[in-house]
């Protein structure tokens, strides 16, 4: 290999800044071009890409059509709980421009597309009398997107817990009427969507908003209310697993997106990799182990104590009702090493202060999250599929002199973790498709609009929308289904 000095990549840099400052074209090799070295990077055939969104972050359109307020409405109204006050009122307007949204997935050339049912747009009391105008809304938009060849795969919650139902999930009557809107809305899209999501993230829903306070609705309960509202939030997925297969046709796939607190090991060795393993299994006790083991850990249930969480009869076997496929939401990664002197006999190392991240400082930059999230769900519990439904970074995108938004901050974040997913795949395990997040700038819950995780622009001003680099890049790679 012919070695580059210093001199050699400075010269060949401030040969590209001159011909980009005085409006040169370079060769358009980067990402369009078959390289003869990406077959190594090659995905298996039928491996599934798509782009993910959620309903309250594009959609808008928060008063019209019947949709009645969300408990995400009540709280980014409430002074001082979001960026500037931001809310989803208008966010994207996908609700009246979601043809334009479902061209710009079919440019990309996706096969999928994850996106979420607002609960009370179908239901504006969270329970009660159906809204006619939220049904065809969302039976519009499975229309454009079967029209454009594109599979929808829909997430019945994604946090917008209907504001009319008394006590949220405190209230064990709210886990009943969830899995009514489950049974009511995969009986009528059934027809059509093969892929159902019921739940989105445990811990935003339950701790961030009944525990700590900072999501809504922004409380800040005592430890064994606020297990009641985690054994609540994880009885409703499994009563809506029942109810999707109760209520759909033969072959119906149902799985949940999860943010599982992912555990890489410090050093590939055997004891590393054996601590990461019950890392994974213990620091998601309350959530992914419980219902992948239906039951919960009896380490979690010592922990916890007399703030345990009660659960009544049928409660764990609904819970642990089977899944056709587990899907994650994976940003950044956790380190642990192995300690045997340690309570599970591990221990979480923190990351020095100078640890890189991105523009979102949550998100550090540890590509190999992707390969160990898939390997050690698969390893403990044997999923038959797995998905990435949740993968993207945040940038400081700006529009450039000349229109473009030259994100390459977020391909190398991408490229990267694509390409420790691939590892995945090449050792067998079954992960079947990956959904970046997301496909449009968007409403950043407690940063409103000041991150930008899209693949296209969004000017929130005149609402146009605008691909960037990324998107581009991201063409290539679903084209040849290989990491360029």
């Amino acid at each position: 290999m012919n070695k580059i000095s210093r001199r050699l990549f400075g010269k060949s840099a401030a040969v590209t800044a001159a011909a980009a400052a005085s409006g040169l074209s370079l060769p358009d090799f980067s990402f369009g071009q078959p390289n003869p070295a990406a077959a190594s990077l090659r995905y298996p055939s039928g491996f599934q890409w798509g782009c993910a969104t959620a309903a309250y972050q594009i959609e808008g359109g928060a008063r019209d059509g019947g949709r009645g307020p969300s408990l995400w409405d009540v709280f980014s109204h409430t002074p001082g709980k979001t960026h500037q006050g931001d809310t989803g009122d208008v966010a994207d307007d996908s609700y009246h421009l979601y043809k334009e949204d479902v061209q710009l997935l079919k440019n990309l050339g996706v096969q999928v597309y994850r996106m979420s049912i607002s609960w009370s747009r179908i239901f504006p009391q969270g329970t009660g009398q159906p809204n006619p105008a939220g049904i065809d809304y969302y039976s519009r938009v499975i229309d454009e997107l079967l029209a454009a060849n594109i599979t929808p795969y829909i997430t019945l919650f994604h946090w917008d817990t209907p504001a009319a139902l008394p006590g949220g999930w405190q209230n064990r009557d709210t886990v009943k009427a969830f899995a009514d809107y489950a049974a009511f809305s995969t009986k009528h899209f059934g027809d059509r969507v093969k892929h159902w999501m019921t739940t989105n993230e445990f811990v935003c829903f339950t701790d961030l908003g009944y525990r700590w306070g900072s999501f809504a609705p922004g409380l800040k309960l005592p430890a064994a209310e606020a297990n009641q509202v985690r054994h609540h939030g994880i009885l409703a997925h499994g009563l809506a697993v029942q109810a999707i297969r109760a209520n759909t046709p033969a072959g119906t796939q149902v799985g949940v997106a999860e943010n599982a607190a992912v555990f890489c090991p410090i050093i590939e060795t055997p004891e590393h990799i054996e601590a990461a393993q019950r890392a994974t299994r213990l620091e998601n006790a309350q959530f992914l182990t419980t219902i992948l083991e239906g039951k919960y850990p009896d380490e979690y249930l010592r922990h916890e104590g007399a703030n345990a969480p009660k659960a009544e009869p049928g409660d764990m076997q609904a819970i642990g009702s089977r899944l056709d496929f587990v899907g994650l939401n994976i940003y950044a990664p956790g380190y642990v090493r192995a300690n045997a002197a340690a309570p599970g006999g591990y221990t979480i190392v923190n990351n020095p202060e100078s640890f890189p991240h991105m523009a979102s400082p949550w998100i550090a930059v540890g590509p190999e999250c992707l390969y160990w999230g898939i390997r050690n769900v698969c390893d403990l519990w044997h999923p038959a599929a797995m998905y990435i439904t949740e993968n993207g970074t945040s940038s400081s995108d700006h529009l450039a002199a000349d229109g473009h938004i030259y994100d390459t901050d977020r391909i190398m974040y991408l490229r990267n973790h694509l390409t420790q997913l691939h590892r995945a795949a090449a050792e067998g395990y079954p992960v079947k498709g990956y959904f970046c997040w997301s496909l449009l700038d968007n409403f950043e819950w407690l940063d409103g609009y000041s991150k930008r995780f899209g693949l296209h622009y969004v000017d929130y001003k005149t609402l146009k929308r605008t691909p960037k680099l990324s998107a581009e890049w991201y063409k290539a790679v679903i084209a040849q289904n290989t990491v360029v």
